[in-house]
């Protein structure tokens, strides 16, 4: 359990305080408990208090988890928790506990865990009737307020579920045993993991057979942008196994890029797509999806130079700075999918309301670029998109920037989807990283301070010493953090270090580093759990190594970790990601398509180049390393032996060398010769590593 002196701030101040009978989340800070603020339902927020009175009160639990920008969970909540009537029986019946996800991804990890177990597909809402000790027994996601397609009626839920655990404790007592032992049970190393460059590139080939070649991303529907698994590919493109493999990413960017999952008014992606062509979107825009897509649009442009990718990277930046960033300079999680009540209202249109602004022959002219018609391509409205492959010039293009323009300011006139302008340090880390990495590839020096800071904002506001907090909003930090939050942020440190040179970005990594490995270390497998060793304790302490929407926190400190053993000349940080990369796989190895963020790790533990800018270099050596289209570098400035490790092969070259400056490429033990001008820098990377 925590420790209260070291907690920072208190969650619920006056939960424990509260009558019965109460709703307590207008006492939170968390944006999705306040949507819930004013429901009838008597909602806890997680915590200490809320089980303890669940123990007094001997009710079973209804716990309920969502996000601001859920769609189903507003749905849902106007059906079933603004409804006097059921939420009558939740309170007769339950104990019930709201969970912000996005706030405590520890709880929703177990529980959604624990659905899947009972063989239900996940998704949110996620519905989970526990135990009043925190044991989950039975549950699902959205269920209606009246029976439909085969789903129950959510009282009529409510009262099976209360009758079974008064009449039948036997039957709860066995699902309960059952699913605490799954979700216990640890995973035996069924061998020492063994994976080098042929498995990876055979891997590949076999997610390459997946991928919809009409339409990009996975076959089928929904499609989701699959971010690190599009790096996989762009990583097996650079080791040369087979170009195609960049034809299959720039593809599905182009799709992603013209379709209607990207807001062609205001620029930023939605979270997926319902249907296999990338036109519908799930409307709500989170901050994770859109820092994996902008890496990997500047990646894509700085090989192809293709101007479309560089052009939505650029929106999207424009997006972020304009509405998703706070007055600190921090970073807000989501933007909802619904407004008055409506899924994408704010985005759709109308070929009337078109014409109105734009006068027919514009409106003519947009139409036919943009995919509007009168009968609407969505339900009856129109979802702008470019998928429809017409041929425009430059002039064209100058021609839609300014019909545009006046689109999104008559939008702006709209009522707004509400912002969940809550700081996640894990979010936050993501696209700290993406902006300073895309900056440096694509020679935007205000998006790397951009990133720098929000950096800044999270090392005064949400640490403690040299440990993390979670989430942040109105002056109340979350604390501790989670491994989610110290990989991400150590990710954005050591890139933000690498654009820069600046040191202050390496030793913050270094600090959170030492702490991560202190609190969260798992030494079952090397790696880390979620959360940490004086957090509050929770049913298991979750240590999943599959992938989610973001990366999973094990597959980026492996990165992170050979980084640092880059950064610092420390090899024992290259051993701790050697125990982790070899511990995870041993133990997932059936399932690798889950835990693709850590196979990306694997590529740069054994293909990484590092380019080491030696001696007075004007920043143009630098700069051009810093340009190259390849994750698998890392640029390490050096401008005296002495800042290099003593087994480090560069250091006798780098005495041997002509004064001045000079880049050399690195793989494994072996050194490029010399490069003194930055125009050589691509043709050495490629002969040393492959293509870039």
């Amino acid at each position: 359990m925590n420790d209260p002196s070291d907690a920072g701030p208190q969650r619920h101040p006056g939960a424990a305080n509260s009558p019965p009978g109460t709703n307590r989340l207008a006492q939170e800070t968390s944006p999705y408990l306040l949507q819930h603020k004013d429901n009838p339902v008597d909602w806890w927020a997680w915590g200490p208090q809320a089980l303890a009175h669940a123990k007094r009160a001997n009710k079973p639990i209804l716990l309920s988890v969502g996000y601001a920008a859920c769609h189903w969970c507003h749905v849902m909540a106007h059906e079933s928790f603004e409804d006097e009537t059921t939420a009558r029986v939740m309170n007769e019946l339950f104990v019930n506990i709201k969970v912000d996800r996005e706030e405590r991804p520890d709880i929703d990890q177990i529980y959604m865990s624990a659905l899947h177990h009972l063989g239900e597909q996940g998704g949110w809402p996620l519905t989970m009737f526990l135990t009043p000790e925190g044991e989950p027994v039975w549950g699902g996601t959205y269920f209606p307020k009246v029976s439909q397609y085969g789903r129950p009626a959510f009282v009529d839920v409510l009262r099976e579920l209360s009758r079974l655990f008064r009449d039948e404790p036997g039957t709860i007592a066995q699902n309960r045993d059952a699913l605490m032992a799954r979700l216990s049970e640890k995973a035996r190393a069924a061998g020492r993991a063994d994976i080098a460059r042929p498995q990876l590139d055979n891997f590949a080939m076999q997610v390459a057979r997946l991928i919809d070649t009409t339409n990009g991303g996975l076959r089928g529907a929904p499609k989701f942008p699959q971010c690190a698994m599009f790096e996989f590919l762009w990583r097996a493109g650079l080791r040369g196994t087979d170009a195609r493999f960049f034809g299959l990413v720039d593809h599905t960017l182009d799709r992603i890029c013209e379709g209607g999952i990207y807001d062609h008014l205001g620029g930023g992606f939605s979270r997926y797509s319902v249907d296999e062509r990338w036109l519908v979107p799930h409307f709500e825009k989170m901050l994770y999806d859109n820092a994996q897509l902008l890496e990997l649009l500047a990646l894509a442009h700085a090989r192809s130079g293709t101007p479309l990718f560089l052009e939505r990277a650029r929106e999207t930046v424009g997006w972020l700075m304009r509405e998703m960033t706070t007055g600190e300079g921090a970073f807000c999680s989501s933007l909802d999918a619904d407004s008055e009540g409506e899924e994408g209202k704010f985005y759709v249109w109308s070929l009337n309301e078109i014409t109105a602004l734009l006068g027919p022959d514009d409106a003519a002219f947009f139409a036919a670029h943009y995919d509007v018609t009168a009968g609407g391509n969505f339900e009856g409205h129109n979802i702008l998109n470019r998928l429809k492959n017409l041929p425009r010039s430059p002039d064209d293009e100058t021609r839609l920037a300014m019909l545009r323009s006046v689109l999104r300011q008559e939008r702006e006139k709209r009522i707004r989807p509400g912002l969940d302008d809550k700081v996640l340090a894990d979010w936050n880390g993501l696209m700290i990283a993406s902006v300073a990495n895309a900056g440096a590839m694509v020679a935007e020096t205000a998006w790397i301070e951009l990133g720098a800071r929000a950096f800044d904002f999270i090392a005064a506001e949400m640490t403690r010493e040299d440990r993390l907090g979670h989430s942040w909003r109105a002056g109340k930090l979350l604390y501790p953090g989670l491994a989610s939050d110290y990989a991400a942020m150590i990710k954005a440190a050591l890139a933000l270090h690498e654009a820069t040179g600046e040191t202050r970005f390496l030793d913050h990594a270094r600090a959170w580093q030492a702490a991560f490995d202190r609190h969260y270390a798992n030494k079952n497998n090397g790696g880390y759990y979620l959360t940490a060793d004086d957090a509050e304790g929770l049913v298991v302490r979750p240590d999943s190594t599959l992938d989610d929407a973001t990366p999973n926190p094990n597959g980026i400190a492996a990165q992170n970790l050979i980084r640092l053993a880059v950064f610092t000349g420390d090899e024992s940080f290259r051993a701790k990601a050697d125990r982790l990369i070899e511990g995870v796989l041993s133990e997932g190895a059936e399932n690798l398509f889950a835990r693709i963020s850590l196979l990306n790790a694997v590529d740069l533990r054994i293909g990484g180049a590092e380019i080491v800018v030696a001696g007075a270099d004007d920043g143009a050596l630098t700069q051009a390393a810093l340009k190259l289209p390849s994750v698998a570098r890392i640029v390490l400035r050096a401008p005296s032996a002495d800042q290099l490790s003593p087994s480090h092969p560069v250091r006798e070259k780098i005495n041997a060398a002509a004064s001045g400056a000079a880049a050399f490429i690195c793989v494994g033990q072996s050194c490029s010769l010399p490069v003194s001008t930055a125009e050589d820098i691509a043709q050495a990377f490629e002969a040393a590593h492959g293509p870039a």
